[in-house]
């Protein structure tokens, strides 16, 4: 082995010139690179500023010894992990034991033996690079094994949601077209009674006692008014539950393996009437109010129930965050909206901008949005898979990019950008 890796370099920490002639000239001898420092407080301002592969570092010194610089070096994040050799006369245990429980690696005796202190060198820098390289290992491993878990988990829960609401759309959309398509008939024969009735009352005018006794008691003008608005209702009722029901079909439609041309804004819209019920009005705070300023968006070559799942994910949070300030008193006199703006830009890339006027999201937690099991909410309110998910169905699956701009108090926008 020659040179330190990446180019880096030993400290050598000693007030003798003695004994940093020896040791300058055996690592020289090597090719080693190396700093030299005389005590223990220029060692620890060195090591901070530009942290060595390996420091050499005397016992005995003026000022604070070598177990004291230790102790600090150890004590410092910056600095704590630099492997530490003592250089020592002292060959009793005591000491010795004293060193490694501060934290040093090893000792090498003085005198000074020119093998021994290169060999020993090697062994710890070769020892330092092995474990970094087993670190960077388990991070990388850690890393895919938790992207392996939010894949398996978003095709679980795209699967079950998937399977949900699609029986759920298939079981209302039965009875609701029998409802709606008898409302029709129903309309034309409760006209026909009502024209037959009218014309008995011009061809009759003077009925039986009971028939003038049966009509008081119905109120038979007032029932043939309110059978009009009562179909009414029901009509527009029915719609509504018709417009549910392509909702749901429309969120759950199956695309795991395959990208087809698809309109955004209605994904969109079908994830705000399923979220229809959270956006009302409750006990706590007022509606929210949605504001969409849609552009002309042309059809996108994707995986649909996917983004719709993003949009789930993105407009969930949105509502979180307009909860929570309420109940914070962050939203004094403000409506709680969300604002929804779409757009394509020069580039042919699909912008869609959702945005709330929440309690915003802090410096410190931008930066770990998009990690797995990360989430700023209380237990049981989040499991810091959803926005890890939205990150990987529209990085990795479509190439696009899903970024944040957020301050504390200013409310938070999400911003997903994907080809068109």
């Amino acid at each position: 082995m020659g040179k330190t890796a990446n180019n880096g370099f030993i400290l050598i920490v000693d007030d003798n010139p003695t004994n940093l002639s020896v040791l300058c000239e055996a690592l020289n001898s090597e090719g080693f690179r190396f700093r030299v420092a005389v005590d223990g407080e220029t060692a620890i301002a060195q090591a901070e500023r530009n942290q060595p592969e390996l420091i050499l570092l005397d016992v005995q010194m003026p000022g604070i010894d070598g177990f004291e610089t230790c102790r600090r070096l150890k004590a410092n994040p910056v600095t704590q992990n630099i492997p530490i050799i003592f250089t020592t006369a002292l060959a009793d245990t005591e000491s010795k034991t004293k060193g490694f429980s501060l934290g040093a690696v090893d000792y090498i005796p003085k005198p000074f033996a020119h093998e021994e202190v290169i060999a020993r060198v090697r062994v710890h820098l070769q020892l330092k690079q092995l474990t970094e390289s087993l670190e960077q290992q388990v991070s990388d491993r850690t890393k895919a094994l938790q992207q392996a878990q939010v894949q398996l988990v978003q095709q679980e829960k795209l699967s079950t949601l998937g399977e949900l609401i699609a029986g759920i759309g298939h079981e209302i959309n039965n009875p609701i077209n029998f409802i709606s398509s008898n409302i029709p008939p129903l309309q034309e024969y409760i006209s026909g009674v009502t024209k037959l009735l009218l014309l008995y009352e011009q061809e009759y005018p003077n009925p039986t006692a009971k028939i003038t006794t049966a009509i008081k008691d119905l109120d038979i003008n007032f029932i043939l008014e309110d059978m009009v608005k009562i179909l009414n209702s029901l009509e527009v009722g029915s719609e509504r539950i018709q417009n549910l029901s392509n909702s749901l079909r429309n969120f759950s439609r199956s695309d795991s393996d395959t990208k087809i041309s698809a309109d955004l804004h209605q994904g969109l819209d079908s994830t705000l009437i399923i979220l229809q019920h959270r956006l009302k009005a409750n006990g706590e705070r007022p509606g929210i109010k949605v504001i969409k300023n849609y552009g002309v968006l042309p059809e996108v070559n994707c995986y649909i129930g996917q983004m719709n799942q993003v949009f789930m994910n993105i407009l969930a949070n949105a509502i979180d965050a307009l909860d929570e300030a309420i109940i914070l008193g962050k939203i004094i006199n403000l409506i709680p909206q969300i604002k929804i703006v779409t757009e394509i830009d020069s580039e042919q890339l699909v912008i869609i901008r959702i945005a709330d006027n929440g309690i915003g999201i802090p410096e410190q937690f931008k930066k770990r949005l998009f990690e797995p099991l990360f989430t700023t909410k209380t237990v049981g309110k989040g499991t810091g898979l959803g926005l890890s998910i939205a990150y990987q169905i529209v990085v990795e699956k479509h190439k696009g990019v899903l970024e944040v701009n957020s301050q504390p108090g200013m409310g938070s926008e999400f911003i997903i950008k994907i080809p068109a």
